[in-house]
């Protein structure tokens, strides 16, 4: 199945030589959106055996490269292989790719990984009070960057972080696989992420970004490996993923409690496209928890989810702040949930005692509509918050079959108002249907986001690998 997300790069044969950083010069025009300069890690010493460590190869390969920002830009090759690495750092005018047949694989030595402190808006790291170590491919304060491949592999190794979080080993936050900050015109896509020590792909306080044709697996047991966190981000496109995950496949944030307030930096204007997954204990798409900067303007069309908690999962609690508003969902297809439509405002963790009891989170314009379940244990359990209603909920269009042994009370509403249209089984009386046995769909923009306009870089001056 995943398969089918892959097999789009298109490789430019160019008759032209390649400039190895030391040398030749690139006499043709290249089309547009092709990096001038290019580098194999074989080039810096790098060695595909699996057990020899890369890491000084890719640093010492990306800051060389790195000169030619102004200049075409460059492209980091990776042969097959097993190249196993700890952190490394991006830059920007850059293209990382990975060839079919190579594979990044973590290291388990904590000396190659970076501590970084915690992140502005959530104020202490997600497993401790601590900072965090920095994920495996970093950047910050980057300009187009592209990460990609003829779907290489980065596989995370990450059994040896989840045996240390699960015995409480860690005094740090575990690494993520990708992570890009403070960064604009990204583009992930073409790559297979396996086994991450925690999240898969965060970009945070950056915009102009593309995450597309990525494949996405690690345990549905394993601890927060959630696959793809935009956060504190605009104009963002996400489509056709295949993700199973032990956390949410994918989750929208922006930070946390006072943290996230004081830094302010909303997720909004985000497209969400053709995404499959599979997560028996979490969310498919989960707004929240951390949304204390505010989330709107959320698009997701053509979802499937298979043997997961839940559809689309809103997050928050009392000290959260925030928002999360205009949510347009159209197109689910599930099978064998526990939950379609679930919200909870009491998802009460924070970072430390100094949240502000005062800071409820505005939770309206919720929009549901052509939802197809089966084997449905509950339809809805919609939870908001006392003295602060979620309001404007519309959910229309909508059957779901029930499982074999499912809960007698379908629908459990407190504390949010809306309405339905078409929709069995019949949602509760505060979303009530205004015209029975007649559907009225609920809003959904007509106009495109700005990134969902602009193309792939897929133009690379890339030759076969080296013997």
């Amino acid at each position: 199945m995943a398969t089918n997300y892959h097999g789009y790069v298109v490789v430019l044969a160019l008759l032209i030589s390649i400039n190895l950083v030391q040398g030749r010069q690139l006499q043709d025009q290249l089309p547009a959106g092709c990096r001038k300069h290019g580098a194999f890690l074989t080039d810096f010493g790098g060695v595909g055996d699996g057990t020899t460590s890369n890491t000084n190869a890719f640093r010492t390969a990306i800051a060389n490269l790195s000169r030619y920002a102004s200049d075409g830009g460059a492209e980091l090759i990776v042969p097959p292989g097993k190249w196993l690495t700890g952190s490394f750092n991006l830059t920007s005018f850059f293209t990382l790719y990975l060839h079919q047949g190579a594979v990044l694989l973590a290291s388990e030595d904590e000396s190659e990984w970076p501590i970084f402190p915690p992140l502005p808006s959530y104020g202490r790291g997600r497993d401790g009070p601590g900072g965090r170590y920095s994920s495996l491919i970093f950047g910050t304060n980057l300009t187009d960057v592209v990460i990609t491949g003829g779907n290489g592999t980065i596989d995370g190794q990450g059994e040896y972080w989840w045996r240390k979080f699960k015995t409480e080993g860690l005094k740090l936050t575990r690494p993520y696989l990708i992570e890009i900050m403070h960064s604009n015109h990204v583009q992930i896509f073409n790559l297979t992420l396996l086994n991450s020590p925690s999240w898969n792909i965060h970009p945070i306080y950056s915009r102009d970004i593309i995450i597309q044709n990525i494949t996405i697996i690690a345990p549905v047991t394993s601890p927060n490996t959630d696959g793809i966190n935009p956060d504190s981000c605009q104009n963002v496109l996400i489509q056709d993923a295949f993700i199973v995950s032990g956390d949410d496949c994918i989750a929208v944030k922006s930070g946390w409690d006072q943290y996230g307030i004081k830094v302010g930096i909303p997720t909004k204007h985000l497209s969400i496209k053709r995404v499959t997954c599979i997560s028996p204990y979490s969310a498919t798409i989960a707004l929240g928890s951390e949304m204390s900067g505010g989330i709107q303007d959320v698009r997701a069309e053509d979802i499937t989810a298979i043997n997961t908690e839940s559809g689309v999962r809103i997050k928050t609690a009392v000290g959260r702040g925030g928002f999360v508003k205009d949510i347009f969902v159209k197109g689910m297809t599930l099978k064998t949930m526990k939950y379609v439509f679930w919200m909870t405002g009491n998802y009460g963790s924070h970072p430390d005692p100094g949240w502000d009891p005062k800071a409820l989170p505005v939770i309206t314009r919720i929009n549901y509509q052509n939802v197809r379940a089966e084997n449905v244990n509950m339809s809805g359990n919609l939870m908001g918050i006392d003295n602060d209603k979620f309001t404007d909920i519309c959910i229309s269009n909508v059957t779901i079959g029930l499982a074999e042994k499912h809960k007698k009370l379908q629908w459990n509403c407190s504390n949010v108002e809306g309405i339905s249209s078409g929709v069995t089984p019949q949602a509760c009386e505060k979303l009530s249907d205004k015209q029975p046995g007649k559907i009225v769909a609920c809003p959904y923009p007509t106009n495109k986001l700005p990134i969902e306009g602009v193309k792939l870089k897929i133009c690379s001056i890339r030759p076969n690998p080296p013997c």
